[in-house]
């Protein structure tokens, strides 16, 4: 239907609309709902006068919807847990004792094997910035490091969790879409991983040098005694991200982690803190924040559920839109035109990092530029005989991880909500620069072509 009732410029034109929509949006520094809200009714009059019913752009719309119903509830439940991390005393008591333990380290190099340690374990990456990536976040501050450099290498740490955590559920869905195995597509992946990672951590203990003489200590002191008056600290408080991290680990999906976590940390900011009810539904709601008169008042702040909604609707926007797209055959018709001639086996290994990562482009979500390569090059992988691990490596290398380089992307705008950054992290997100870049070249290398 598309092929007949759409020309190709007009095809090129309804992806133009949507990218200077949202260039327009970041360009004026308005939110980018108006972006989406705008390109979804233009789409939805020019599909209707294109021949489409406006029923089945509703049903298109409607069905992409219901099929994410768990993002929604994971971005109000980010919201609520930040805050009452804080209000507990789990983050500042985080941050305590990093600055206890942390100070005179290469911190950003430090930090970030941290981060990656910790995001294999829990399995999501937004997961891992939203929870201990807040604490690092905030000991970093206190350490003297620009917000967008530790952003950048929280990032960068976290995103290994979709790429290969066993329990993340982008992985997870990579394996089942390519029919491969855990074990196999690992051992394949560590190709480009092991690399990949010693690269960035070395690019980050080089930037790590630049700060290590930065740190005031009587200013860290001040902000120690700050945390001290302010909140009841104690390491066993420290238990509860331990434990978030182990269920995840042990298979317990992250919705459910956040939730324990989150009823764990009510109960201490109300048993131990001495907060009322009242205050931590404010908290939860309206998010926390702390009046000290020092530092500690920029570091340990939130904006609660009311600063997700942005976010929320932001993100169903994103996927009635990819939906149309979806829906009306308009990604089906580039695939068809990129994919039409393939001539050896590294300019398909090439082109499926592109298309990979301009589906995670254009649809504002990773899913799509992971089921529909692998779903429509599966085949093509069998015709030269290349492993179909190198496929699933090829989209982990390259639609997954390049997903918070958007702003636009919904994993960059729950990093945005939770760090106050939009933008400005991303020349530091180094991982998800190299890993492309060494996937691409090892695909001229690699014994297994």
């Amino acid at each position: 239907m598309i092929k007949n009732s759409l020309r190709p410029f007009e095809i090129y034109g309804v992806i133009i609309f949507f990218v200077l929509s949202i260039i327009f949006c970041i360009s004026v520094d308005i939110s980018m709902a108006y972006g989406f809200i705008v390109s979804l009714v233009a789409y939805t009059l020019f599909f209707i006068k294109k021949g489409f019913k406006w029923k089945d752009l509703f049903f298109m719309m409607l069905k992409g919807l219901r099929e994410c119903k768990i993002l929604y509830a994971l971005i109000l439940l980010i919201g609520a847990t930040v805050s009452i991390w804080l209000s507990s005393g789990i983050v500042p008591s985080m941050i305590y004792y990093g600055f206890k333990y942390m100070a005179g380290t290469n911190f950003l190099f430090a930090a970030f094997l941290l981060i990656s340690f910790s995001a294999v374990f829990m399995g999501t990456a937004v997961g891992t910035v939203s929870t201990i990536g807040v604490a690092v976040f905030g000991i970093g501050l206190g350490f003297g490091i620009p917000s967008n450099v530790l952003i950048g290498m929280i990032v960068s740490g976290a995103f290994i969790a979709d790429k290969i955590s066993p329990i993340s559920g982008l992985l997870n869905l990579t394996l089942s879409t390519t029919n491969t195995r855990y074990k196999n597509v690992l051992k394949s992946m560590s190709v480009t991983l092991i690399p990949t990672f010693i690269i960035t951590s070395v690019i980050y203990y080089l930037l790590g040098t630049r700060y290590e003489g930065n740190i005031d200590l009587s200013s860290i002191k001040s902000l120690q005694t700050s945390i001290a008056s302010s909140f009841y600290v104690s390491s066993y408080l420290l238990s509860v991200p331990v434990i978030m991290v182990l269920m995840s680990a042990f298979g317990v999906k992250i919705i459910y982690s956040i939730l324990v976590s989150l009823f764990v940390g009510i109960l201490i900011s109300s048993l131990v803190q001495g907060f009322s009810i009242v205050q931590i539904i404010d908290f939860i709601i309206f998010g926390f924040k702390i009046n000290t008169g020092s530092s500690l008042d920029r570091i340990l702040i939130s904006g609660g559920v009311i600063s997700m909604i942005e976010v929320l609707i932001i993100v169903m926007g994103a996927i009635s839109l990819s939906s149309i797209i979806e829906g009306t055959g308009v990604i089906d018709f580039f695939i068809d035109k990129f994919f039409k001639r393939i001539e050896s086996k590294r300019e398909l290994i090439l082109k499926t990092g592109l298309v990979s990562s301009i589906l995670t482009t254009i649809t504002c979500d990773q899913t799509m530029g992971i089921v529909l390569p692998s779903r429509i090059l599966s085949h093509e992988y069998e015709k030269l005989s290349i492993k179909k691990e190198i496929l699933a490596r090829t989209i982990s290398d390259t639609g997954t991880i390049i997903a918070p380089l958007m702003p636009w992307n919904v994993n960059a705008l729950l990093i945005a909500i939770v760090t106050g950054s939009s933008k400005g992290y991303i020349p530091f997100a180094v991982l998800c620069y190299i890993a492309p870049l060494v996937t691409i070249l090892v695909s001229y290398l690699d014994f297994e072509l």
